[in-house]
Formats: C-alpha cells, structure tokens, sequence
C-alpha cells in the first residue's frame, strides 16, 4: 500500500511538473478560431440595384464587378453638368468638349488609383508576412507608380485644356463652379458599380436585382481570400515564452485528423476585462471570487504560409470563426516538443468525433 502511495505521488509529480512547463515552452489551446478580413460593400450613392454579377461563395478577383446600381439617373446629372459647363463656357467665348474629355479622364484616372492603392495595401501586408513572392509585391508597386502617373498626366491635361480658356475663362466663377459639379456627377457616375477589394468570396448574399440601395448602408459582405490567419486565445502564463515567428501545429475542425504548420505572426497586446470607465465616475474595478483568479486570455494571431493565397484548388477550406485547436513550440526541447507533437496528433485524430 505503501509503495502503491509513493508510486502514484511521483507519477502525479511528475504530470505536475510536465504541465507546469509545457504550459509555458508548449502552450496549448483549444479555443482558437479560423478569421479572415471582412468587408462590409457599403455603396457611396443610393438607387436600385439593376444587376447582381456574382452567387454566394463564388470566388472573384481583385477589382471584378459585384453588383451594379441603376446607372440612368446618374448619367442625367452628368449630361446636365456637362451642360453648364458648356454654357459657362460660351459665355466667355471659349469651347468646353476638351475640358469635358479632361474632367472624364481625371475622374477614371482617380477611382483607378483608389482601387490600385486598396489592392497595394493588401499585397504590401501579405508580402511583409513572407506570404506572396516579391516578385508580386513589385508589380503592384508598379501598377501603383502607373496609376499614380496616369492621375497627373490626367491632372495636368485637364489644367492644360483649363488654361486654354484664357486666363479670364480658367478664373471665371462660373466655370469653375461648372467644372466641380461635373467632376461630382462623373464620380457619383463611377460609383454606381460596386467592386471587389480583393480576391475572395461574397457571403451571405440575400441581393437580388430590384433592390434598393442605400448611400452609406451596408449591401454586401465580402471575405477576402487572400488574407486568413487562425487566432488564438492564449492565457497570460501561456504568453511568457511565446516570440513572433515561432512555429505553431493547428488542428482545424473542418479538417479533422490533418495538422497544419503555422507560424506566430503577431499578438494582440490588450484585452477587455469586462468593465469600462466614463469620464467623471469612479474607475470599474473586475470582480474576483474564490483564491484561484480566472486567467485573463490575449489574442495571438497564427498564419498559414501554405494555404493564404485563396487558391480554390487547395484541399484545405476555410469556414471563416470554425474552430481550432492550436499548439506552439517556443523552444527546441527535444522531449516537450516530441510530447506536444504526440498530443496534437492525437487531438487531430479526436476532432472526428466533437
């Protein structure tokens, strides 16, 4: 009986003291969640929607057209200013078509800047992951760089055709009052097609043909396929040891028996505790009960190098907030490593069944 004490004391010590260090050299969790950049599509200008250009989870490009808004009203307002620009024109002798042509071009010029710059953006922050080959990180900086050039060449067109209507002309009141509302009416023009910000997909789509849009109301929710990551609620004693870079095994519930290779990317230095100050009232202090304090959990932020290019043809799929299981390995331990890699492979084996 003895011996049998001793035997179980030392097996429980020994257990003890596994999990008191791989908690911090091999921290596990099983509360971490699949998320992805979501992109609420919130039209600039408000009118019926004539088309619908895409189904629900059908995968688009960067820059394909989504949906489109009744156009006609618009195009009216931009007849009307090209009007009185004509009309302001005439009254101080000169001809307005080539200024028209030049507004019209800057206009394009600038909403294709917008687009280039959002595309950029994107590809600049995967490209500083290490997710996308620099080769494409340098073509968008020269698509960026032409875009950019395409804007003054167009600006300095339009200043150029301004400045042939005589120095009286180019300052007129008139003219230029002219001239802005058609550079409104030519943007509120463009805005009546809604693109897509990036590779990925539509969700939830409930849009028909013959729905109203409204300006500044959401209309469609768009996920970016190019930009997926697992985060991962780690505790405060789980954090010590953990640094950028450091490789991570996950387990997606989708995908039950197969583990993925990750890496820590980023952390999230800051968490809510529940409570919230107003300016005058006294500071809200978090509740504790009992002499074990709950862990405050932080988000910690795992890419996938090999499944972050939302290519349809992976075998692995995303369900963007689908759960996961999430290991890191923050040292070279030969023995915790070797027992954290066998118990993720055996939570990978029981995500079968829950």
């Amino acid at each position: 009986m003895k011996r049998t004490f001793w035997s179980t004391f030392s097996i429980l010590i020994v257990i003890l003291c596994w999990y008191l260090a791989a908690d911090r050299i091999t921290p596990f969790t099983s509360n971490a969640r699949v998320k992805a950049i979501v992109t609420p599509i919130t039209p600039q200008i408000s009118g019926n929607v004539t088309e619908v250009r895409v189904g629900n989870g059908e995968l688009v490009e960067a820059g394909d057209i989504l949906a489109v808004i009744d156009p006609r009203s618009y195009e009216i307002q931009r007849d009307k200013a090209k009007a009185e620009l004509a009309s302001a024109t005439q009254d101080v002798g000169a001809g307005s078509a080539d200024v028209e042509s030049a507004q019209a071009t800057l206009s394009r010029a600038q909403a294709d800047l917008e687009t280039e710059k959002l595309q950029a953006s994107r590809v600049f922050d995967l490209e500083a992951k290490g997710l996308v080959p620099i080769a494409k990180a340098d073509e968008s900086r020269r698509r960026l760089s032409e875009a950019e050039a395409d804007v003054e060449r167009a600006r300095a067109d339009l200043e150029s055709e301004q400045t042939s209507l005589g120095s009286t002309g180019q300052d007129n009141p008139q003219i230029q009052k002219a001239l802005a509302a058609l550079a409104d009416a030519e943007l509120n023009l463009g805005w009546t097609t809604l693109h897509a910000p990036a590779r990925g997909v539509l969700t939830d789509l409930d849009l028909g043909a013959g729905s109203y849009a409204r300006a500044g109301q959401d209309l469609l929710t768009f996920l970016d396929a190019s930009n997926v990551w697992v985060e991962a609620y780690l505790t405060e004693n789980n954090l010590g040891r953990v640094r950028i870079g450091d490789p991570v095994d996950v387990v997606l519930d989708m995908h039950p028996g197969r583990i993925i290779k990750g890496e820590v990317a980023s952390f999230s230095y800051a968490s809510s505790d529940g409570t919230s100050s107003s300016p005058g009232q006294l500071a809200s202090i978090p509740r504790a009960s009992g002499w074990l304090r709950a862990p405050q959990p932080f988000p910690v932020r795992i890419i996938l190098p090999d499944y972050n290019t939302g290519d349809e043809t992976d075998d692995v799929q995303f369900n963007i907030n689908g759960q996961a299981d999430v290991i890191v390995y923050t040292s070279d331990s030969f023995l915790l490593n070797t027992i954290g890699r066998a118990y993720i492979t055996v939570v990978a084996w029981f995500s079968y069944a829950y």
